[in-house]
């Protein structure tokens, strides 16, 4: 489909090394003048569930600042831009839980917030696991918890799992099992 947006111009905002943030002048879909503000990430969103041989999972728990409360996710992180996407998941795996794993599969491409942000996600189911010590970043205080799978879907369906990519992971390896 044909873009019904023009951009007219931009002018960045802000920038870190993680996000920066442009103010567009448009020509919206009905041709008139305005603004629109896009949220850019340097770096694709990665989740991971890894599930054992006996159908359990881990999870991570964390404050998040951005949100002042604790939240409980699959292992995740970010893989730089232009990166091979496996290796960093491989590398967010390790380091949030000590986990390798022999067996991958990319189960989800998610976009996270599009009216507002450019942030491709991707979840990996990880299979074959190998126990290790985690490798946490100085940013990270994060409790480990393993579980049965199931338990982890619950966690969504009562609202203990409120991250999106950790929602979206975690119902659709739900749906792929074969149970």
């Amino acid at each position: 489909m044909e873009n019904p947006w023009k951009t007219l111009s931009l002018k960045k905002i802000y920038e870190n090394p993680w996000i920066s943030v442009e103010e567009h002048d448009i020509l919206n879909p009905a041709g008139n003048p305005g603004i629109y503000g896009k949220v850019h990430f340097k770096n694709k969103a990665l989740g991971i569930i890894p599930i054992d041989q006996f159908g359990n999972t881990w999870l991570v728990g964390q404050f998040r600042y951005t949100l002042n409360e604790y939240s409980w996710e699959i292992p995740m992180g970010g893989g730089p831009i232009g990166q091979d996407i496996l290796e960093s998941a491989q590398r967010e795996l390790k380091e949030e839980t000590g986990l390798t794993a022999k067996k991958w599969t990319e189960v989800l491409r998610i976009h996270t917030s599009n009216s507002v942000t450019d942030e491709e996600g991707f979840v990996f189911l990880a299979e074959d696991l190998e126990e290790g010590e985690p490798e946490f970043e100085e940013t990270e205080v994060i409790k480990i918890h393993k579980l049965p799978f199931e338990e982890a879907v619950q966690w969504v369906m009562e609202g203990k799992i409120t991250d999106g990519i950790s929602i979206a992971g975690i119902l659709k390896v739900d749906k792929l099992l074969v149970k």
